[in-house]
């Protein structure tokens, strides 16, 4: 990728993500042009097509109250609506978690989640699928100042009962006692839970999406921020602000909501040491101010342990100024163009090569199939044309004993279909056990189970071993499956084997289910539980707030886990055994071709030389299927084997 400002790059990818959904779609027509076009693997493609159309980058932005994060977001993408776009100023700070992408279908809004929603027993998740749960504020998106004006909701408050508050997770007693307030009656709160912003800005069009989430209190409170929505984005942003370095509160979000929830990885993670304009020190030269920031960065390196490449010293403020001014001195200055190609260079190369990854796990087997039963359709047509090359076709004896040849084959080619029917049933009985190991029933009645007996514990303890229970009870439910897994790889093994070593049909390494991915996952989540389980806030918390936080963030979670590897081993199970269903169909298409010749030379008053052209002639439409495909290919940037 060449260094482009981020907006070029993001314009780049997202053209580059059209071309694949092209090229693939090309290639499902392919398929149903040629004749392997079946259930299955129609649907694989249509869902990659589907999460490609779908796909957003996210930027996640975090930081406690104060460092500048908002007016970040300002200066990176909205400095051209000319105004300060997301409320920053001092004392405007963003009090609710907010989104911001392109709604395509529904249009320019704010969505607003009220703030006692939390008490609900409803995921984030589940609420953003019901619209006429939030308060909406329609946008005028011709009209900057509007938009800027209906932003100030986001840092709406209001005042309720110190219980209200509590119950919220909204306040803290050791913190305020700090403040010098002590039981007061009425507390301030955020009036909304989380904001959900779309507007058809250039880059939220492209995928773009960002995630802005207020504080460390806002993270401890909602975990489904830290435990769903921060780990799938593409890039963390944490910003700290220069003058004051690594507070004791930025180490705790640091290792508690970044770093954690990414599996100790660094790969995604800036650091933004914002407001380097509040270290220029007019007594000092700019080899003081140079070396102010150097030793800052050095020291916040070694605080977070990570790299100080990663660490990029900015002024947002002085930034969102200079380009709302057109000063290319200020924009050098503030030194965002570094952080810019980051996003741009590192971000972007990232997630594209994660898509073709994951393309390739999920549709690679579907075009090896193709690209070999191609390339063995062209090289037993062009072995079949040198046999016939070689053959004195005058002699009709001869013409009659190969026919003869052929039909025997036909007749092979009913038995291998009758023994590919009976393994077929055999394999139907063992991938129903698989599927069954994973029922939704099964799941969910551990789930209620385990629910009703921490709702009935009488002490915390009794409810913190329940939720022990319930994360081993889970646990043991997947081993099950594992084992089922196995035995079923083996089987899908043998069969290959067998058509290989009895009907000579050539070996395609079959796709075998996996479910190491659904394990490493919901491990994860268990650590996450056993972290909830024996943190001080949920001893502190009222129960069922406790169980409630649990029920809508790490069980969601762990349900939707086990409900995709059920989805999955159906959609493994009824396409794993086609491959061999498409050799057998392109087996008996060539007996067929190669009787439909025969009979043709047979009955042709034409020369050898005549009859030997017209057998090259049908070759041409197999080497144009391979060369399409080969193309496909080349366009969607797979790595096929032959």
């Amino acid at each position: 990728m060449r260094n482009m400002e981020f907006k070029q790059q993001m314009h780049e990818y997202s053209q580059w993500r059209a071309k694949l959904v092209q090229s693939i779609e090309i290639y499902h027509q392919w398929r149903s042009r040629y004749g392997m076009k079946d259930t299955n693997s129609s649907n694989t493609i249509l869902n990659i097509l589907n999460g490609l159309q779908s796909d957003r980058i996210t930027l996640a932005f975090v930081a406690e109250f104060s460092r500048g994060k908002t007016e970040l977001i300002n200066a990176l993408f909205f400095a051209e609506t000319g105004v300060r776009l997301l409320p920053s100023s001092p004392g405007r700070t963003t009090m609710s978690p907010t989104e911001l992408f392109h709604d395509e279908k529904g249009g320019s809004y704010i969505r607003l989640l009220n703030i006692e929603s939390r008490l609900e027993d409803i995921s984030l998740a589940e609420f953003k699928k019901n619209p006429e749960r939030w308060t909406q504020i329609d946008l005028q998106c011709e009209s900057p100042t509007q938009m800027q004006e209906a932003f100030k909701e986001l840092v709406s408050t209001k005042m309720v009962d110190r219980e209200l508050a509590d119950k919220l997770g909204l306040w803290n007693e050791r913190e305020a006692a700090e403040q010098g307030i002590i039981n007061p009656e009425k507390v301030e709160i955020p009036c909304w839970r989380h904001a959900l912003i779309s507007f058809p800005h250039p880059l939220l069009k492209e995928g773009l999406s960002i995630l802005d989430t207020p504080g460390l209190n806002a993270l401890g409170t909602e975990p489904e921020l830290t435990l769903s929505m921060l780990p799938s984005a593409q890039a963390i942003i944490f910003v700290l602000a220069a003058d004051t370095g690594v507070t004791k509160s930025d180490l705790e979000m640091w290792h508690n909501h970044v770093c954690h929830n990414r599996g100790g990885s660094k790969q995604g993670l800036a650091v933004v040491m914002n407001k380097i304009d509040a270290m220029w020190d007019d007594l000092a030269d700019e080899n003081g101010y140079e070396n102010s920031i150097h030793s800052q960065i050095k020291l916040s390196a070694a605080t977070l342990k990570v790299n100080e490449d990663v660490i990029f010293p900015v002024s947002a403020k002085q930034a969102l100024l200079a380009k709302v001014k057109g000063d290319a001195l200020l924009l050098e200055k503030s030194r965002l163009n570094v952080l810019e190609n980051y996003l741009a260079n590192d971000i972007l190369k990232q997630r594209k090569s994660m898509l073709l990854a994951t393309i390739n796990r999920d549709m690679g087997f579907l075009v090896s199939e193709s690209s070999n039963l191609i390339n063995n359709s062209l090289a037993n047509a062009v072995a079949q044309l040198e046999e016939f090359k070689k053959i004195d076709f005058q002699n009709r004896d001869m013409t009659g004993k190969l026919m003869a040849e052929t039909r025997d084959r036909q007749t092979v080619y009913m038995a291998n279909v009758e023994n590919f029917q009976a393994s077929r049933k055999v394999f139907a009985l063992q991938a129903q056990a698989l599927i069954d190991s994973l029922a939704k029933e099964k799941m969910d009645h551990i789930i209620k189970t385990t629910k009703h007996d921490m709702a009935k514990a009488l002490t915390t303890y009794g409810m913190k071993q329940n939720m022990r229970k319930l994360f081993d009870d889970l646990r043991d439910l997947l081993q099950d499956s594992v084992d089922i897994t196995n035995e079923t790889r083996r089987l899908v093994k043998v069969i290959h084997k067998k058509f290989k070593d009895e009907h000579g049909f050539k070996e395609i390494e079959p796709q075998l289910f996996s479910i190491k991915q659904y394990q490493i996952e919901l491990e994860q989540i268990f650590e996450e539980g056993e972290a909830f389980r024996s943190s001080a806030k949920t001893t502190m918390s009222e129960q069922s707030i406790v169980i409630n936080k649990l029920y809508s963030t790490l069980i969601a979670k762990a349900r939707n886990i086990l409900r995709q590897a059920h989805a999955d081993a159906i959609t493994w199970s009824n396409s794993v055994l086609t491959p061999l269903m498409h050799q057998i169909k392109d087996h008996k298409k060539q007996i067929e071709g190669r009787l439909q010749m025969l009979r043709k030379i047979n009955e042709s008053k034409g020369t050898l030389i005549e009859n030997i052209a017209s057998l090259e002639a049908e070759l041409e439409p197999l080497k144009l299927q391979r060369d399409e495909l080969s193309a496909i290919i080349g366009d969607m940037q797979l790595e096929v084997g032959s």
